[in-house]
């Protein structure tokens, strides 16, 4: 396998496994799901990005948790993200219930559903405000993985400015040309005088 396809598919596992929305979740959180439109417009741009970016971080992080994606064709509806917790212990449960924010009627209900409101977000407001719900841990990337992604980093610095030596030499080749094909039609209306 050549450096560049190397390099593309660790830059892929690195961004699964660092970067934001890579936390370990606490065991009390049971399940994730997300509830959105299928296309952006609306206000739901935030939901999508949260999707496609940080779940696949969060999954990577918390195998055990399950995450599910519910995409509507209703662009006007909401654009939710459901957090279900576990139910606490009968050791360390309170004598009288803790009223929740949100409560599924179709669960247990001790069983805790808090939501958040994605409509109009921004994926890092979306996820701040999740892992703050949740007291998610964020991941803290090893040394070797700090040292991967800055190899990474200077194999694209260094394929841009040898991206950019290359379009000059290009630029400078077509110019030749030019001027060679310019002189050969030159050459060839002097000789029929």
């Amino acid at each position: 396998m050549n450096v560049a396809k190397r390099t593309q598919k660790l830059k892929a596992l690195l961004d699964v496994r660092v970067g934001p929305g890579a936390a370990i979740l606490p065991n009390n959180v049971k399940k994730i799901h997300l509830d959105f439109a299928q296309k952006t417009d609306d206000g739901h741009y935030g939901a999508r990005r949260v999707w496609r970016v940080y779940l696949p971080r969060l999954k990577y992080h918390n195998p055990a948790v399950s995450m599910t994606v519910k995409r509507t064709a209703d662009q006007e509806g909401p654009a939710t993200l459901f957090v279900h917790f576990t139910p606490p212990s009968i050791s360390s449960s309170p004598t009288a219930p803790v009223a929740s924010p949100t409560t599924s009627s179709d669960h247990h209900p001790s069983k805790r559903v808090e939501t958040i409101d994605m409509k109009h977000k921004s994926e890092s407001e979306i996820l701040s405000r999740l892992l703050e719900m949740t007291k998610a841990m964020p991941y803290e990337a090893s040394p070797d993985e700090l040292a991967e992604l800055r190899d990474v980093e200077d194999y694209n610095r260094k394929t841009t400015r040898d991206r950019a030596a290359q379009s000059r030499l290009n630029q400078i080749k077509k110019q030749e040309q030019a001027l060679l094909d310019q002189a050969r039609g030159a050459g060839k209306q002097g000789a029929g005088i």
